[in-house]
C-alpha cells in the first residue's frame, strides 16, 4: 500500500507540473500575440518615422505601458510573468521584426529593472515596480565604465558610505535610456580591496542631486533611442537604495548580463526575420527578364540560407533562454554562444536582404537598409561577439 501511495502522489505531482507547464505555455503565447499585434499595428507605421527624425517615442512608451510589454519580466502582483525570460524574448523577437530600436526601449527597461528582480528586497520591490508598472517609469542599467566598455572586472565606479548613504562617483558609457530614465540601477565598489567581492548594486533615482549626463551620442542605428553617458559625481544615495548585501553586486551583474546577452539574441533573431520577411515580400513582386526574381535560383538560394540560418540562431537562442528560465547550471555559457552566433547571423542576413534589393535596399525608402544599421550593434553591446567567445573558450579549457 506504501509503495502505491508513493507511486499515486508521483502521478498527481507529474500532472500537477504538466498542468502548470501547458498553463505557461499559453499564457506565453499570449504576450507573444499581444506583442505581435503591437508590432504590427503600432509600431511598424512608426517605424520609418522614428528612424528618420530620431526622436524618442514617447508614444510608444505609452502603448506598451498599457499593453503590459514595460512590465513582463516583474513579478505576477506589477503586471509580469514573475521573471520569465521566454516571454520576454518573444516580445523583443515581435517587436525588432518591425523596429530595432522600439524593441531596444523594451530591451533597456528588463535589464534595468532585472537587478531589482534578481537582489531587491520587498520594499524596494513594490516601490519601484510599482513605479513602473503603474507611472511607466523608464530604468536602465549602468555596467559599461568609460574606456572599459561591458566589462565588470574594470568596475572603476566608486560607492563611500558615509554615515546612511553613499556618496557614488564614475562615469558610465553608452547607457540606453541614459538621460531620459527614472531609475538607474549601478554597481560600484564598495571595498576597493576584495576586487569582486567588493562591489555592490545600487538603484539611483532621476533627480538625485550629483547625476548629471553626457550628450546624446550619434548613432548609425537604433535611431530613436537615446544613449549617453551617466556621470556620478558625489552622487549621495540613502542606504536604503542599495540591493542585496553590501559587496553582494558581482553576482547580480553576472545574473543581468545573461539577461541581456539573451534578449539581445532575441532582437537580432527579430531584426533577422523582418528583412527576410520583406526579401521575400520584395522578390515575390519585383519582375525582371519578363518574371519575378523570387523564380530566379540564384535568390532562392540566398532565401533558402537566411531562413536557415535564422532557424538555427533561433533554436539555439530560446534553448539558452530555457536554460536561464530553468536556472540550469552553466547557462552563462550558451547564453554567449546564441548572443554572437545571432547577432552574427543578423548581420549577415539584413546584408544579403540589401542585396536582394539591388539598388533599392540601398535606399532608405526600403527598411532593409535601417535593418541592416539596426542590426550591427547587436554584435557591440551586451559584450562584443569577441567578449562571447573568450567566454565559450574560457568554460570549454577551464580546469
Amino acid at each position: 500500500m506504501w509503495e502505491a501511495w508513493l507511486t499515486q502522489q508521483g502521478h498527481r505531482r507529474f500532472f500537477a507540473e504538466e498542468l502548470r507547464m501547458k498553463g505557461m505555455e499559453k499564457e506565453r503565447q499570449m504576450i507573444k500575440e499581444v506583442a505581435a499585434k503591437t508590432a504590427q499595428k503600432v509600431v511598424g507605421p512608426r517605424a520609418e518615422e522614428i528612424d528618420a527624425t530620431g526622436e524618442f517615442p514617447w508614444d510608444l512608451v505609452d502603448t506598451f505601458g498599457k499593453q503590459g510589454l514595460l512590465s513582463v519580466l516583474l513579478p505576477e502582483e506589477f503586471g509580469g510573468t514573475t521573471g520569465d525570460l521566454t516571454s520576454f524574448c518573444f516580445v523583443i523577437e515581435e517587436i525588432a521584426k518591425v523596429s530595432g530600436s522600439s524593441s531596444l526601449l523594451i530591451l533597456a527597461q528588463g535589464v534595468g529593472a532585472m537587478p531589482i528582480v534578481l537582489a531587491g528586497n520587498p520594499s524596494q520591490k513594490e516601490r519601484y515596480f510599482t513605479q513602473i508598472a503603474e507611472k511607466n517609469s523608464l530604468a536602465t542599467v549602468t555596467l559599461a565604465e568609460q574606456g572599459e566598455g561591458l566589462d565588470t572586472t574594470f568596475v572603476k565606479t566608486q560607492a563611500e558610505k558615509k554615515g546612511g548613504a553613499y556618496l557614488l562617483n564614475g562615469h558610465q558609457s553608452f547607457i540606453t535610456h541614459g538621460s531620459l530614465a527614472d531609475l538607474y540601477t549601478v554597481f560600484a565598489i564598495t571595498d576597493p580591496h576584495r576586487k569582486a567581492d567588493g562591489i555592490s548594486a545600487f538603484v539611483v533615482e532621476k533627480g538625485t542631486s550629483g547625476l548629471r549626463f553626457g550628450p546624446n551620442e550619434e548613432t548609425m542605428g537604433m535611431k530613436g533611442s537615446v544613449t549617453t553617458d551617466v556621470i556620478f559625481e558625489d552622487c549621495r544615495i540613502p542606504q536604503e537604495n542599495r540591493l542585496g548585501e553590501e559587496g553582494k553586486g558581482w553576482e547580480t551583474a553576472v545574473r543581468t548580463l545573461t539577461v541581456s546577452k539573451l534578449a539581445a539574441g532575441a532582437q537580432a533573431l527579430g531584426i533577422a526575420q523582418g528583412a527576410i520577411d520583406f526579401a521575400i515580400h520584395y522578390a515575390s513582386e519585383r519582375v525582371q527578364f519578363g518574371k519575378t526574381i523570387a523564380s530566379f535560383q540564384g535568390i532562392q538560394f540566398m532565401i533558402a540560407d537566411m531562413v536557415t540560418q535564422v532557424e538555427a540562431a533561433r533554436a539555439l537562442v530560446y534553448k539558452a533562454v530555457a536554460q536561464r528560465d530553468a536556472h540550469v547550471k552553466g547557462a552563462e555559457n550558451l547564453a554567449a554562444m546564441a548572443k554572437s552566433f545571432a547577432s552574427d547571423v543578423a548581420m549577415k542576413v539584413t546584408t544579403d536582404a540589401v542585396q536582394i534589393l539591388g539598388g533599392y535596399g540601398y535606399m532608405k525608402d526600403y527598411p532593409v537598409e535601417r535593418m541592416m544599421r539596426d542590426a550591427k550593434v547587436t554584435q557591440i553591446y551586451a559584450g562584443s561577439n569577441q567578449i562571447q567567445r573568450l567566454t565559450v573558450a574560457h568554460h570549454l579549457f577551464q580546469d
